[in-house]
């Protein structure tokens, strides 16, 4: 296929040597495997283009009569030399024989003929064997070339491997580009701060008002604000564990506030019976909470970032005020009121869809949207694909 018969071969495939991060870059290293990959195919399709030329069980008859003859060459050498063991020697004449007895149509037939011949004698030295070997060697070619082909089909099996986890990668790639592409309608010049600004300063003003609301308060108020802020559909906080409730709302502890109780539960049985009148339904209650009364936050009083669409913002906020409002100051409150405000703005989605947008991308694909080169590299990245798709249906073996 032209376009990938070499690494790095046409502008699809994008290679810039001044460029350091193509190596990294799915689409513009994805060109290097399937060019490898075609080369191995088409070395194994040659040797086994001129293996079945031959005929791939004569070639095969070859090699196997060239490793008999070997093995019959290592076994019988050192005893059917010189005056040697004659029984050894009747031994090895007929072995040998046997090893070298070919068609006449296998390749090298004249070899093992020769090979034959060469030891052919009443009294066999060791310079014997050696042109016996050496008459051998037209025959080893074939065996050279079953392994170079055994060896190709692994180098083609690596190379298919390759190829198609870097096509795998340049798919994800693509998806990414495009995923980029359809955020080009951001306005990436709006200035999210106006959004970002007032809801990070909400956060932070109610975290800490709850910090403080969690330390004063008792566990009963507690844990009744969370079951009312549970109650409400957008706002998200855990109930607490029955068991927990009952013993809050049940017993005076409760009155306490949630770090006491659980200072309490480290206390020893002598100390704790001086605070609370049911030790026993103390620890059972509290100690094995924890982690829950522990994980208690401000979280479920927050706001997204990047924001929710203004609608649903703004119903959000209409939740969370009178929550706010039990907790934190006025401040605080009012801060929510101006975020719904604006939530309900005619350039709230301008800005909301651009801190979408810088949110979900990182500095080089904002540098794409920026500099509009964005739909130039889909459209690289899926000719790339294309390529790499072509040569390994192309290069498929059964």
């Amino acid at each position: 296929m032209a376009g990938l018969d070499g690494a790095g071969s046409g502008d699809a495939v994008g290679d810039d040597p001044d460029d350091p991060g193509d190596s990294d870059d799915p689409v513009r290293s994805a060109g290097e495997p399937a060019a490898e990959l075609r080369e191995r195919y088409d070395e194994l399709a040659r040797l086994e283009s001129r293996i079945a030329d031959l005929g791939r069980e004569r070639v095969e008859a070859a090699a196997d009569a060239y490793r008999r003859a070997h093995r019959v060459l290592d076994q019988y050498e050192e005893d059917a030399v010189g005056t040697g063991d004659f029984g050894s020697y009747v031994q090895f004449e007929g072995a040998f024989a046997n090893a070298v007895d070919v068609d006449d149509d296998t390749p090298a037939a004249d070899a093992f003929a020769a090979a034959d011949e060469a030891v052919d004698k009443r009294r066999l030295s060791e310079s014997d064997f050696a042109a016996t070997r050496e008459a051998l060697e037209p025959a080893g070619d074939y065996v050279d070339l079953l392994s170079d082909r055994d060896d190709a089909v692994d180098a083609y099996r690596r190379a298919r491997k390759a190829a198609t986890d870097a096509r795998g990668a340049l798919a994800d790639r693509l998806e990414e580009l495009r995923e980029v592409a359809d955020m080009a309608d951001a306005d990436l010049d709006a200035d999210v701060s106006r959004l970002r600004e007032p809801i990070e300063g909400y956060d932070d003003a109610v975290r800490e008002a709850f910090r403080e609301f969690y330390r004063s308060a008792s566990a009963r108020d507690v844990l009744d604000f969370l079951e009312r802020a549970d109650a409400t559909p957008f706002v998200d906080a855990d109930l607490p564990p029955a068991d927990l409730r009952e013993y809050v709302d049940d017993h005076p502890a409760g009155e306490e506030s949630i770090p006491t109780l659980l200072e309490y539960a480290d206390y020893s049985n002598s100390k704790l019976e001086h605070y609370v009148e049911d030790v026993g339904a103390l620890r059972t209650a509290v100690a094995v909470h924890r982690t829950f009364l522990d994980r208690i936050d401000a979280e479920p009083l927050t706001l997204a970032w990047p924001p929710t669409p203004g609608d649903e913002l703004a119903y959000e906020i209409d939740e969370l005020i009178p929550l706010a409002s039990r907790i934190a100051d006025d401040g605080t409150v009012a801060d929510l009121r101006s975020i719904r405000d604006l939530a309900r703005s005619a350039e709230y989605e301008r800005l909301r869809r651009a801190a979408v947008v810088r949110d979900a991308l990182g500095d080089d694909e904002l540098a794409l949207l920026e500099r509009g080169e964005i739909d130039e590299r889909v459209a690289e990245a899926e000719r790339t694909l294309t390529l790499v798709d072509d040569v390994l249906a192309e290069t498929e073996r059964e």
